[in-house]
């Protein structure tokens, strides 16, 4: 951490360095987001993504698309406001959770052959928000609700984050292999 001469630390440079990790790690987040729920950004939208989803045996695709893509635009906006506490970070959580161990698990960890990384970075990211707070200039401080964080409630909402998302990967049909393909 930042500390000025006197040995102390430097609120507004440590809350100026949270805040661009929040807006580094939030927008993008939230941006992903809209990819499935709007096709923006060059995104396939809804009814473009869900049969992605349901080759992945989420179906019917369009509700787990859906809930997917606005727990990962509402979390990644909580984290770039700074609002919330660890609620944002648990939001961000339950879905890479779930693209981390169907999309990306057997693909090792780089995102160069698909693997874990980029999830596992917004994961880490959001887990290390949720534990430091979010700084001076977050909506949470101007509102006075940044003393409410501790660790125990950033624990127990991550916590339901994992768990919301191994909870969607028991809703999970995979797909049978069709026997042209087991040959």
């Amino acid at each position: 951490m930042m500390a000025n001469s006197a040995g102390s630390l430097d609120v507004a440079a440590v809350s100026g360095g949270l805040l661009i990790v929040r807006l580094a790690l939030g927008l993008p987040m939230a941006a992903h987001g809209t990819q499935k729920l709007f096709g923006w950004f060059g995104g396939y939208g809804v009814a473009g993504t869900a049969g992605f989803f349901e080759q992945l045996g989420f179906r019917p695709g369009k509700p787990f698309v859906v809930a997917a893509s606005l727990s990962e635009l509402t979390g990644g906006l909580l984290l770039a406001l700074g609002f919330l506490g660890p609620i944002g970070a648990a939001l961000v959580i339950a879905p890479m959770v779930v693209a981390m161990l169907t999309v990306h698990r057997g693909n090792y960890f780089f995102a160069s052959g698909n693997g874990i990384e980029v999830p596992y970075l917004y994961s880490a990211g959001a887990v290390a928000l949720a534990f430091t707070g979010f700084g001076a200039a977050s909506l949470d401080a101007l509102l006075g609700f940044a003393g409410l964080a501790s660790p125990a409630l950033a624990a127990a909402t991550l916590a339901a984050g994992v768990l919301g998302g191994l909870g969607t990967l028991v809703l999970r049909q995979p797909v049978a292999k069709s026997a042209e393909a087991r040959g």
